[in-house]
């Protein structure tokens, strides 16, 4: 497997160019998968490609937004993409995606009803398979903090100044704080995300930075004490024996959650083999894998919690208060506003 982490622009796109024209040239099967930092792991990846006798490159990204400005860009010769559902709905309407053939993937019928019942955005999964179910939360070093608010407020408190940090990621900070002014995560009034402006600006004075490339190692290594973030780029810089030293989180007032898909670029090369991939993910022990090494419940799968070996960091009943995020169309350019004045404002 090749992969390649935090890299960006022209010289992703020049290694995935220089990547592809080496491959081609020695002959063989290659799957081009464009994914999330940290969310296929390595062992589930090198197990595909003995099977399927593939090579697998990995180029990352760290929000939906990079993505998308990248494959809307021009880049090309990814055969799977994962998206989170805003996102698959923006990128279905743009004729981005490829159809999905469900003869090919008969572990479809692992997916649980409610997960699709919620997949509003694609109802018969005609472009898209649902990978997995999740909110972003909060991270607590314990041996740092002991008596705090289990609140997305925690970044107001004080004695933590220079040592918090949130996502680089409007919907997500925005959606936080529209969740703990008690309205929806998907708000378009203008009133109520001012108000949620003037809430993350109150927060942004404890923030050392918005980051949603690093923020996890930081966290390991003791720069940060709090950080809203996903439990997979957390946890995956901890040791085992270190776990216990975090907190991991979702507000009772809940947040933006998502439902993050397989799909398949417009164009791609290798649409037999990316359907393959669907499917051997969706395998009840291959899912289960998934699950363990990010300590995820299982929240889209009917048969992988039979076949995990750890128990889950986080409890599934912490989405009941979450909220979809959803394709604001164009009222979108009003989140871009606000995040404009959050990001570079005073």
């Amino acid at each position: 497997m090749e992969k390649k982490f935090g890299l960006k622009g022209a010289l992703v796109c020049a290694g995935a160019f220089i990547a592809a024209v080496f491959l081609t040239a020695c002959g063989g099967k290659t799957l081009y998968l464009y994914n999330w930092t940290y969310y296929t792991p390595d062992s589930v990846i090198e197990k595909f490609e003995a099977e399927f006798d593939v090579k697998v490159v990995y180029d990352d990204y760290p929000t939906n937004e990079d993505m998308y400005t990248k494959l809307r860009g021009g880049a090309s010769g990814y055969d799977i993409v994962i998206p989170s559902q805003d996102y698959v709905s923006i990128m279905k309407k743009q004729d981005m995606l490829e159809r999905i053939d469900h003869s090919k993937i008969p572990n479809l019928k692992y997916l649980r009803p409610e997960v699709l019942e919620k997949a509003d955005y694609d109802p018969e999964m005609a472009y898209s398979v649902p990978y997995y179910w999740g909110a972003a939360g909060i991270a607590v070093n314990k041996t740092k903090l002991q008596n705090y608010e289990k609140s997305w407020n925690i970044f107001s408190m004080d004695g933590i100044q220079g040592r918090a940090c949130m996502l680089d990621d409007m919907r997500e900070v925005i959606g936080d704080a529209l969740s703990f002014l008690g309205y929806s995560v998907n708000s378009t009034d203008r009133a109520q995300l001012n108000e949620a402006l003037a809430v993350v600006n109150g927060w942004k004075t404890n923030l050392a930075k918005f980051d949603a490339d690093m923020y996890g190692k930081s966290f390991a290594e003791g720069e940060f004490w709090i950080v809203q973030g996903y439990p997979e780029c957390i946890f995956s810089e901890y040791p085992a024996a270190r776990r216990e030293e975090v907190d991991f989180f979702i507000p009772e007032a809940g947040g933006p959650m998502y439902i993050d898909s397989m799909c398949i670029p417009k164009g791609a090369k290798n649409i037999d083999l990316a359907h393959e991939f669907i499917n051997f993910i969706l395998r009840p022990e291959i899912y289960a894998e998934f699950l363990d090494t990010f300590g995820f419940p299982s929240t889209i799968h009917t048969e992988a919690g039979a076949y995990k070996k750890t128990p889950p960091l986080y409890s599934p009943e912490m989405l009941e208060n979450c909220e979809l995020k959803k394709d604001l169309g164009v009222n979108l350019e009003l989140y871009n506003e606000i995040w404009q004045q959050i990001r570079f404002g005073e």
